[in-house]
């Protein structure tokens, strides 16, 4: 059967075909169209693709659904904190548990208010922080550059791992009484200890951080003719950040938590004397003042380093 379409050339006086018009008459998303990829004013979006249904929102609608994200994401996350204070909360109260030893909540805040208004708190807190930041800081100055220089250095690796193999696995509460042999029950052996138990976790983090970067990534640096130290300046320290900040937060919650133990021994201030004491004179609601202290403090303190970790390493594809 012989073809009747009429050809181009040959079509009659009133057809019109979408391109013989001009491009704002032509119909979107025809076939043909295929000059640009970006959605102009006059094209649908397909909502299925990311982004650009939330982008095709005029900015209010844009900033609560935003918000929306935000406060559902918050709900999710606080709910098992938010349902173990409700529980201490009500289970002393209905003799679950001897509201002697574990008073409700309410009774435990109050007692910390009770502490910050009388100043004991604030004195506690400014002393252990002192401490800790005072031993955490100078973890991080001894630790980091010695584990890239365990990590890069091979000699220095094999000479000096078979002692951190040795202390690694000595509890540093374990060696608190040699501290206070040493160097006496003063100031000093808190801040050693304190930097003695921090040091670990960054120095073992950095070496494994350096040892651990893609060699990919070592080779095509040194074809492109990078020398030692442009390679460890430019490749091997940005790609091992990550890890040695992974040890500096475990280091932070170790930087309070090993201090307790540390101001329970020959201190006279601090929050860890703070439970010590209230605990030997049996108020139970002041001890749980303090340990409540201490938990929002590790949890500011990892937060703070969080937002650290965040701001060096905004390089990071993601």
């Amino acid at each position: 059967m012989a073809d009747t379409t009429p050809a181009v050339s040959e079509r009659l006086p009133g057809d019109v075909h979408w391109y013989d018009l001009p491009d704002d008459e032509a119909e979107p998303g025809s076939e043909g169209d295929f000059d640009s990829d970006e959605p102009g004013p006059e094209r649908d979006f397909d909502p299925g693709e990311p982004g650009r249904a939330a982008a095709a929102l005029p900015p209010a609608p844009r900033r609560k659904r935003a918000f929306g994200r935000t406060a559902r994401r918050a709900a999710t996350n606080s709910t098992a904190i938010l349902l173990l204070l409700a529980a201490w909360e009500v289970l002393p109260r209905l003799g679950v548990v001897d509201p002697v030893f574990v008073p409700p909540l309410s009774e435990n805040l109050v007692a910390w208010y009770d502490l910050l208004i009388g100043g004991q708190l604030s004195e506690h807190l400014q002393a252990s922080l002192a401490r800790s930041l005072a031993g955490f800081g100078l973890a991080i100055l001894f630790a980091i550059p010695l584990g890239l220089l365990i990590g890069w250095y091979r000699p220095v690796a094999n000479f000096l791992t078979p002692l951190l193999e040795l202390f690694r696995n000595t509890s540093a509460v374990a060696l608190l009484p040699v501290f206070t042999l040493i160097l006496g029950i003063g100031e000093t052996t808190k801040v050693t200890f304190v930097l003695y138990a921090c040091a670990w976790p960054i120095l073992l983090n950095t070496i494994s951080g350096v040892k651990t970067v893609e060699p990919l990534l070592i080779k095509s640096a040194r074809s492109m003719g990078l020398g030692p130290v442009r390679l460890f300046q430019k490749v091997i320290l940005p790609a091992a950040v990550p890890t040695i900040f992974t040890g500096v937060r475990l280091a932070g919650a170790y930087s309070i938590l090993v201090l307790l133990f540390a101001e329970m021994v020959g201190a006279k201030a601090g929050l860890g004397y703070l439970i010590l004491d209230t605990q030997s004179s049996f108020r139970i609601p002041d001890m749980y003042a303090g340990i409540i202290t201490i938990s929002v403090l590790g949890l500011l303190f990892n937060l703070l380093l969080v937002g650290v970790e965040r701001r060096f390493s905004t390089w990071r594809t993601t």
